[in-house]
């Protein structure tokens, strides 16, 4: 069961990136959804919080990083 734990732990700042990334294209091609769906302002809005939410993950995710790389584990 470690074995597999390990592989989903993200233990360097190039694989954090690379999680970053795929959560940008998912969240960039949703946004396109929305604004298929909603025309307007509601849909720009609803694509904007998706690219905010990549902002969001994506930080907590390097803050998660660096305090596992002080504390250990």
């Amino acid at each position: 069961m470690e074995r597999i734990k390990r592989l989903f732990t993200i233990k360097t700042k190039f694989e954090a990136f690379l999680v970053i990334y795929a959560l940008a294209l998912g969240a960039a091609e949703r946004g396109i959804v929305y604004m298929q769906q909603y025309p307007g302002t509601s849909g720009h809005i609803l694509a904007l919080a998706c690219s905010g939410a990549v902002f969001m993950a994506g930080g907590k995710i390097l803050d998660a990083l660096e305090y596992q790389r002080a504390f250990g584990r």
